[in-house]
């Protein structure tokens, strides 16, 4: 099956909007994504306590909002016991609380169905962070007939063969944590995996960004994305090992090194 979601490579992946810039996977870090070019946006969803999908990467609050609230039945619905300290899980709030919160003192946590209309022309790579929030995603990257420019990701092997059930493999999908270790495993050893249909790339850290894994994996058929490179050197390095896509924090650092090698596409 062809997943349009797929590019030609390589591709540049504004790493949750561009982190770098102050703010993460919020509307403004997203639409300056979009403005300095790219048309590959990577993001996280959990889910609120009434099941509504929000993007945000931590599950709790308090290092993107300083876990600010407004009113005391918030804090009251919100709390809960997390290694001695108090913190405000984003599972213990409806999407009426989480509202009342601001990401850097001033924008809102966005609602998935939201970020997706907002851009339709953009390709979101959507990291599901959390099981309640499998269900949630599914229904709103179809509801919003958005299966071709999707790719649903996450670390749990659990919860990805969830979402390929749920989308009955017409999404794109990554591999989760165990599949890139069966890769790894199977680039060292020299022998080949059977995959589920709808897996298209291998997303890694720097860390086993190696040839042998890459090939391995190109000879499976699967691209490999990168995360998180911000140094230019760094991205240059992945680029020559032949790597597919590289996600950054410094969008402006990404983007001026795919234009001095000629791969910044006009559609980017």
């Amino acid at each position: 099956m062809i997943f349009p979601f797929l590019e030609p490579p390589p591709l540049a992946f504004a790493h949750r909007g561009g982190a770098a810039e102050g703010d993460e996977n919020t509307a403004e870090a997203f639409a300056r994504s979009v403005a300095a070019g790219y048309r590959y946006v990577e993001t996280d969803v959990h889910a609120t306590r009434d099941g509504v999908p929000v993007v945000l990467h931590d599950a709790t609050l308090e290092r993107v909002t300083g876990g600010q609230r407004t009113s005391d039945a918030t804090q009251r619905n919100a709390e809960h016991r997390v290694t001695g300290t108090r913190r405000t899980a984003v599972a213990a709030l409806t999407y009426e609380q989480l509202a009342e919160f601001r990401i850097a003192q001033s924008s809102a946590i966005p609602r998935l169905d939201d970020v997706l209309d907002a851009w339709p022309q953009i390709k979101f790579n959507i990291d599901v962070k959390s099981d309640a929030a499998v269900e949630p995603t599914v229904k709103a990257v179809l509801r919003a007939g958005a299966g071709d420019r999707v790719l649903l990701a996450s670390f749990s092997d659990t919860r990805l063969r969830r979402m390929r059930a749920l989308t009955e493999g017409k999404v794109a999908t990554s591999l989760a944590q165990r599949e890139v270790v069966r890769v790894w495993l199977a680039s060292r050893l020299g022998t080949r995996l059977k995959l589920a249909p709808s897996i298209v790339a291998a997303q890694i850290p720097r860390s086993i960004a190696k040839r042998r894994f890459i090939d391995h994996a190109h000879r499976l058929g699967l691209q490999v994305h990168v995360w998180t490179v911000d140094d230019p050197a760094e991205i240059a390095g992945l680029l020559d090992l032949g790597v597919d896509g590289i996600m950054t924090d410094r969008i402006e650092v990404l983007r001026e090194v795919f234009i001095q090698r000629g791969l910044w596409k006009e559609s980017q």
